[in-house]
């Protein structure tokens, strides 16, 4: 990993402009080959140790789908599958020390300290995204902003980072972002009577023409703004796409779900 913490990873004017204007940047190829196989290593570990601990779990059913809170820690199963196969683990960072030092580093985080406009930061959450060959599932349309509001004062200050571990397409299920869609602000959910409904942005908000995909070589960062509305398509293909989403905010203020205050920067 990365132990320089100076101006080189910080964003320029540009980048910014480009953020501020259209709510998400892409930067490629940032990670090596050899980090990424370390990377991919400790991911799968991750998994392994979240599915052993989660037979010991509190096991509850949201609209139909599995989850397990393990301590602080949530794991969501795929729909159907014998509700085996892991689809997210939030938070992520403390189950392989490569994760942990990866909220760290340096290409994220000073890129997010540009974003926030500090000169320091700390953690707010972060999220394994896993989505295996052929099975896994897509994410519905919707905003970070409306998940957040009610545990932070300060949720338009909460920027995300999507480091991909895996090569993103279009028949992977790629990450893809309404464009400009967070100048708008924290958006009404939809009212379809299910109980995960209000958290997926309400269709009449947007147009899906807006759409643009985040397809990137693995090792690309995508940093989006938590009112951006965004979302994916199943992973119809023979490559898994995973990723890990880590989301800061300015200093001193306590994680999400654990209360641990964790600066870093």
């Amino acid at each position: 990993m990365s132990e320089q913490h100076n101006l080189t990873h910080s964003l320029s004017e540009e980048e910014l402009f480009t953020y501020r204007q259209h709510g998400y940047l892409i930067r490629e190829c940032v990670f090596t080959v050899s980090e990424l196989q370390d990377l991919r290593a400790s991911v799968e570990r991750a998994v392994a140790l979240a599915h052993d601990q989660s037979a010991n779990g509190r096991a509850y059913q949201l609209d139909g789908k599995r989850f397990v809170d393990i301590g602080n820690t949530t794991v969501q199963f795929e729909f159907g599958d014998e509700n085996e196969t892991i689809r997210v683990i939030e938070p992520a960072h403390h189950l392989d020390a490569f994760l942990d030092a990866l909220v760290e580093d340096a290409r994220i985080v000073e890129p997010i300290k540009s974003i926030i406009g500090v000169d320091q930061v700390s953690v707010w959450t972060n999220k394994l995204n896993l989505k295996r060959a052929g099975k896994g599932s897509g994410f519905g349309w919707h905003q970070d902003s409306p998940y957040w509001i009610h545990d932070s004062d300060h949720v338009s200050l909460l920027p995300n980072v999507y480091l991909g571990f895996d090569d993103a397409s279009v028949e992977n299920g790629c990450l893809r972002v309404i464009d400009k869609s967070h100048l708008r602000g924290c958006l009404p959910g939809t009212s379809d009577g299910s109980q995960l409904g209000g958290f997926f942005t309400d269709p009449s908000c947007f147009d899906e023409k807006d759409q643009v995909l985040m397809e990137a070589p693995a090792g690309s960062l995508v940093f989006f703004d938590p009112h951006s509305i965004h979302g994916s398509e199943p992973n119809l293909s023979r490559n898994p796409r995973r990723a890990m989403v880590m989301t800061y905010q300015p200093a001193n203020f306590p994680m999400l779900k654990t209360g641990e205050v964790r600066n870093v920067g």
